[in-house]
């Protein structure tokens, strides 16, 4: 260990994950659910070419005899490869579940680091790591949620420009060493060299420059994170004060001279209070506005050509990313608008990730109907946004028409996917899982699958290697 004393927040997160406690019984519930959503969307990206095209090994043929598995797939890689793909795969479509707060994020992005690493440990006994079951699996995932989401209730990139999947990196590099059977000393070497990379810019989320990075980012966090975590295995040093170091450091560099803090002790709040997308793939800061339009959807589907204006009431974060006019150039950037969201909602009744494709979105009626559509700031939808108690996702949405009528004004407060509406999910998620794996899997398998969820002792104990077999393709 270097004779600096670590800073103090490192600290605490090394302690965190080395020590699994603080972690309640209801987290591991939905770490399950979590998880197989996950899967089920890595495996629906599967029906997309350019998320396809990207997977795989670096150089073709050189795949690696009892390496990690990538579900959905024939490939047999690295871990630091298939972290890549399968948090490519989970991220591809836009429809994993979503942590909001000063920084959002999408914890399930750190799955392609966990399963990745573990598939690995399990299937290389000669490492001498007890073979990982899915209770580990789990217990990682309620970690990774955890820090992930606490760095970001407290500390915001986006506001100065960098992407969130930093904080993947951070969270997955921490927890990946921590399986692989490091010191916490070990731990902290992965942890402080994944600090040190700083943070990518969000330009690839935004006009004019919106694209498909914006759909691989989070692989590549999490396979930066497994990388760190096999050098810090190996010996590599760490920077036990990287985040505190003046002027070079990343409170002073990064965080623009303000200290990079934790909200609250870590435990397993964020899994707890995770969100789902359960029906449709949308930014969730767009989620209860394309609910809303789907419910006008019986109203105005025979008067579209009668709309005068669309009236969308929302939240300060969904105005700032969100609030899109103009050309859209790609389904990255159309999954991002919460004009072209509602206005599919109101046109269809429904959203898929189709809808964001080229031929889709050819439809003259989509544009038409975004550009008679006015974005307002409810300071009350604001303010419940960032309140802990409460966490709401609020939109509005009320339709005008040219004779003076209108429709009423159809707010949804807490989208599908919130903890206050969690009983009603998850019939819809193993249902969404079931659609999502139809593509790769037979029905046999995915019934399986959904057997096990509603076994959790029998699923918590399974080796991870044999759940991952499960996944792979072929009906």
């Amino acid at each position: 260990m270097s004779e600096l004393s670590p800073d103090a927040l490192l600290s605490e997160m090394v302690e965190y994950v080395s020590s699994g406690e603080g972690i309640h019984k209801e987290a591991y519930s939905t770490a399950r659910l979590c998880t197989l959503d996950a899967l089920g969307c890595a495996l629906a990206a599967l029906s997309f070419p350019a998320c396809v095209k990207i997977l795989g090994p670096v150089v073709d043929g050189m795949a690696m005899r009892n390496g990690a598995r990538v579900p959905g797939t024939t490939y047999e890689l690295d871990p630091v490869t298939a972290a890549f793909d399968l948090g490519a795969m989970i991220r591809w479509l836009d429809f994993n579940d979503t942590w909001l707060a000063l920084e959002w994020a999408h914890p399930s992005d750190n799955l392609g680091a966990i399963l990745s690493v573990a598939d690995y440990l399990a299937r290389n006994p000669q490492l001498g790591i007890p073979t990982p079951t899915m209770r580990d699996v789990f217990l990682a995932m309620i970690q990774t949620y955890e820090i992930q989401g606490g760095l970001g209730m407290s500390n915001s990139l986006n506001r100065m420009g960098y992407d969130h999947v930093a904080f993947v990196r951070i969270a997955s590099s921490l927890v990946a060493t921590r399986m692989m059977g490091g010191s916490q000393e070990q731990i902290l070497n992965a942890l402080s060299n994944a600090w040190m990379d700083g943070a990518a810019l969000r330009a690839y989320r935004h006009a004019p420059n919106t694209g498909s990075r914006k759909s691989w980012a989070a692989g590549d966090a999490a396979s930066r994170a497994v990388w760190f975590a096999f050098l810090a295995m190996r010996g590599e040093m760490g920077y036990p004060n990287v985040l505190t170091t003046p002027r070079w450091g990343v409170a002073d560099v990064l965080f623009k001279e303000q200290p990079v803090t934790l909200a609250q002790p870590l435990g397993s709040y964020v899994m707890e209070n995770i969100l789902f997308k359960v029906t449709f793939p949308a930014e969730f800061h767009a989620q209860t506005a394309v609910e809303a339009a789907i419910l006008l959807h019986p109203q105005v589907k025979i008067r579209i050509s009668d709309i005068e204006r669309v009236e969308i009431t929302t939240q300060e974060s969904a105005m700032r990313i969100i609030d899109k006019t103009g050309p859209l150039h790609n389904p990255a950037d159309r999954d991002h608008c919460i004009q072209y969201m509602t206005a599919i909602g109101l046109l269809n009744g429904a959203l898929t990730a189709n809808d964001y494709e080229d031929e889709s979105a050819a439809d003259p009626r989509i544009d038409a109907l975004r550009s008679k559509m006015i974005c307002v700031e409810d300071q009350d939808y604001s303010k419940d946004y960032l309140d802990p108690h409460k966490r709401s996702i609020a939109n509005a949405v009320q339709v005008f028409f040219r004779d003076g009528t209108s429709t009423e004004k159809v707010a949804v407060e807490y989208p599908l996917g919130h903890r206050r509406r969690r009983a009603e999910a998850i019939p819809l998620l193993q249902a969404k899982f079931a659609q999502n794996a139809q593509a790769v899997l037979s029905a046999e398998r995915i019934q399986q699958i959904l057997r096990l969820l509603a076994a959790p002792d029998e699923l918590d104990s399974m080796p991870v290697d044999q759940f991952v077999t499960l996944f792979l393709s072929g009906k």
